[in-house]
Parts: structure tokens; sequence; C-alpha cells
């Protein structure tokens, strides 16, 4: 009962930090969509951001599972800790010396010139990153929760801090708001022209100092290259590798060839691309309650379905647990989409154009979330191969889509083609699941709440009100007037099925 315990504890502790620091990062969104008011301010930032996300996955290759595989035993975490940090420090140097010597190049291409500096400064995080990554797996596989949340709440407290410091204190100072005697300190140390570069710069800090907190993880480690056992650990990451990287483009595809494919001049309010892109950077990052949720559900799920695995009553487990995941994130998407009059404040106003897609947003994470769940007949019966390609299919219709649509409607385009693509991810799971480990779906109930959501916020979108103190709690009615639904129905019409039938 005890290791339960302890497990339960660590699980909670490693998701909060990931979930609450993806939360406290979101934040910042608040404070740069109304420091840079303009929003071609911060195309260069939201650019570079979203290559960091598949690099990530290119610059890591793996071996944080690889680890876990082949390292997880006492015995053998030293040897494989230096076995894989040694290939991650020579492929993330090598991959970081290429983007450097490249930096000229790779900003005249993405039309940033003379920004070779983030480049080279974002090259550097994400090597150093990699290496972070490993120790904080060995922390993970020696049950060290409390160093390892710790660590990561410094990191993203540094990084929160310093975008406060030189966003609001510094820049407010030398806009005359506060503190006159302190300009000269303030000008000494921010160039408001290049304000957006400080966001770079402030993560660029955080992961130096996550570096150096991790020195301990770094006590004893040898550069050791063994081929034999390092072609082993390759062959088993590789896959993982690449189903990771395809993933990744298949989330980022949109804002990768966005600036490219919007004709100069499509939203005649804004007619350049890096501004239409910019507004759709800052607005997707509103899917983010959306992604919490499911975040937080995978922690708790993948241990639980893991741990039921071989049991006769596994896939009715599954099952329910999908149904009841389904939900939440339904009713979320209406909660947030209803209330999008207030919630939309959250950003600068300049930014707030694109808040209609977010629905669509919201709604293509909540697809993400459902095929995480299903997804899990691969993980149980070892046919990962399907997920990779799944994964791949996905990304090559997302392109395709992207391509089609972007020209013709915008961001729209995007978010129509997000949620597509996650769709066919979840229907095509679902087949082949049922092929391989069938499970007992409630899709029909799943469906109808799907689609009496869907149908509630569409003729929301058609009814404008402009007053706060009647829109606001208009839409909080609205949402709770669907969560009496949902509950009327699953506690009450289940129990009493005549209920139904005097309702209708």
């Amino acid at each position: 009962m005890s290791l339960v315990k302890k497990l339960a504890g660590d699980t909670v502790l490693y998701g909060m930090s990931s979930i609450v620091g993806r939360l406290l990062n979101w934040l910042l969104v608040i404070v740069h969509t109304r420091v840079f008011e303009q929003p071609e301010l911060l195309t260069e930032n939201a650019q570079l951001y979203t290559y960091v996300i598949p690099l990530n996955i290119l610059f890591t290759f793996g071996m944080e599972t690889a680890f876990f595989r082949y390292g997880s035993k006492k015995e053998n975490q030293s040897e494989y800790f230096n076995l894989i940090l040694s290939f991650i420090i020579v492929l993330s140097g090598v991959l970081s010396l290429g983007l450097i010597l490249g930096a000229t190049p790779l900003v005249n291409a993405m039309r940033f010139p003379g920004k070779e500096r983030l480049v080279i400064m974002l090259s550097i995080i994400i090597a150093i990153d990699a290496i972070c990554a490993i120790a904080f797996v060995k922390l993970r596989a020696q049950n060290k929760a409390k160093r390892f949340v710790g660590i990561k709440i410094t990191n993203i407290a540094i990084n929160i801090f310093l975008n406060a410091f030189y966003l609001i204190f510094c820049n407010n100072i030398l806009k005359d708001k506060f503190l006159p005697n302190l300009k000269p300190f303030a000008a000494f140390i921010y160039d408001a022209n290049v304000g957006p570069d400080y966001i770079i710069w402030a993560n660029y800090v955080a992961s130096m100092i996550t570096f150096g907190l991790l020195w301990k993880e770094f006590v004893g480690f040898r550069f050791t290259i063994n081929w034999e056992k390092l072609k082993e650990v390759l062959v088993y990451a590789y896959p993982l590798m690449i189903m990771g990287l395809a993933g990744a483009i298949n989330l980022t595809a949109d804002r990768l060839m966005f600036r490219e494919l919007l004709p100069e001049g499509f939203y005649s309010d804004f007619p350049k691309p890096d501004q239409a892109f910019s507004i759709y950077s800052q607005v997707y990052k509103l899917s983010i309650f959306m992604t919490l949720v499911v975040q937080a559900y995978r922690y708790a799920a993948d241990p639980l379905f893991f741990s039921k695995m071989g049991d006769k009553n596994s896939p009715n487990l599954i099952a329910l647990s999908t149904k009841w995941f389904t939900i939440a994130c339904i009713i979320l998407w209406v909660g947030v989409s209803l209330n999008l009059d207030w919630i939309g404040l959250l950003i600068g106003e300049n930014y707030r154009s694109g808040l209609y897609i977010v629905p669509i947003l919201l709604l293509a994470n909540l697809f993400i979330g459902v095929y995480g769940n299903t997804s899990i007949w691969f993980k149980l019966v070892d046919k990962t191969k399907f997920g990779t390609y799944l994964t791949i299919a996905a990304m090559i219709l997302t392109i395709i889509l992207n391509v089609i649509l972007i020209p013709r409607l915008g961001y729209l385009g995007c978010a129509i083609t997000f949620t597509f693509s996650s769709f066919f991810m979840v229907v095509a799971c679902y087949i082949l699941g049922q092929k391989h480990y069938p499970i007992p779906y409630e899709l029909k109930e799943i469906s109808a709440y799907l689609i009496f959501a869907g149908l509630i916020i569409l003729a929301n979108t058609q009814i404008h009100i402009r007053n706060y103190w009647v829109s606001i709690p208009y839409h909080m009615l609205l949402t709770f007037l669907f969560i009496g639904v949902v509950y009327w129905y699953e506690f009450k019409v289940k129990e009493n099925p005549d209920l139904l039938k005097k309702a209708l």
C-alpha cells in the first residue's frame, strides 16, 4: 500500500509540475500581447518557437524513453546514463553547431535578416535542454520527484521573472510610467528596439541556470561510446523519434507553412502575412485549456491502464474512462467557447480578431485527447508501429490540407485542418483497435453529447451581446444548463428511463 501511495504521490507531483508550468508560461501571453501591441512584433518569436517543437524531438532522439527501457534497473543506470548522455552530447553538439553556422542563411530564409543571435541562443537552449532532459529522466528513475519538480518550477519562475523584469519593469521605466531615477539603469540593460528578443533571452538564462541546478546528476559521468550497446539503444529509440517528429510536425505544420501560403492582403485590417501569423499564434495558445486537461488525464490514466494489462475487465475500464474523459472535455469545450467574450480579454486587443477560431482549435485538441485514450490498445498489445503509421498519415494529410486551405481561408483553414486531421486519427485508431483489441466504447452517447455541444456553440456564434453584464451571466447560464443536461441524463435518466419519455 505504501508503494501505491508513493506512486500516486509522484504521479501528482510530476503531472502538476508540468501542468502548472505550462499554465504559468501561458500567462506570459497576457504580458506579451499587451507589451507588443503590434502583432508583427511577435512574429519572429512565434515562428522560431514553432521550429523549436520538432527540433526538441530531434535533439532528444527518443532517448528519454530509451533510458527507462535500458536503465530502469539500478545496476544498469550508471552505464546507460553515461552511454545515452554521451550520445546526446555529441548529437546536440553537432546539430547546434550546424544551426549556429547556418544562422545567417536560416534567418534570411525566414525573412528575419540580422536576427542571427536569436537562432544562436535557441540552438544553445535546445542543446542544453536535451542534455538536461536525460538528467531529469535519471531523477525520475531514482524516484527523486521532489527534486525533479523543484528544478522544473525554478526554471519556470526564472523565465517568468525575467519576462516581467524586462518587459514590464524596465520597459515601463523607459516609458516614464514610474521610477524616473532608474531610467539610466533600465536603458543600460534593456533595449526597447529589440524588446521581443528578451523573451528568448529569458528562456536562455533559465535553461543555463537549470543546467547548473542539475550538477549533482552529472557527478560521476564518464563519456562513453559502446557501439554494440548504443546500436541496440538506437534501434529502439529511432522509431520513437520518427513518431514524435511526425507528431510534432503534424501539430506545427500550420504555423510552419502559414507565412508562405497566406496571400498578401488576405486580411484587410492586417494585410501583412506576418501580422496574421502572429495573431493566429497567440490565439492558438488559448487552446491550452483543453491541452492541460488532456495532459493531466494522461498522467493518471496510462499507469492505471498498464497496471490492468491482462485483466478481463480492462476493456470495460478503458471504455468507461474514455466516456467520462470525453464528457469532461466536451464540457470544457462548451464552457470556454461560450465564454470567449470575457476569456478573450486575457490577450491584447489587437490580437482578438482571431478568437472565432478558438472553439475549432479546442475541438481539435479534444480529438487529440480522445486519440490518446483510444490509442492505448496498441501500447497494451505491443503494436506501437500502428501509432507511427497513423501519425505519419495524419502529418501528410495535415500538410496537404494546409496547402489547400490556408490560401483560401487563412487561419480558419489552419484550424479546420487541425480538427480534421485529429478526427482522422481518432476514427482510424478506433477502427484498427476494434480489430486487434475490441473495447466497448459508448459511441452513441459520446457522439450525441458532441453534436449537442457543437450545435449550442454554433448557435451562440449567431447571438451577439455587447453588454458584459448581460453576456457573461447568459453564457455562464448556458454552460451550466449543458452540464445540467449531462448530469440529468447520466444520473437520473439511466436510473429511471421513463424520465426521458416524460421529458419528450
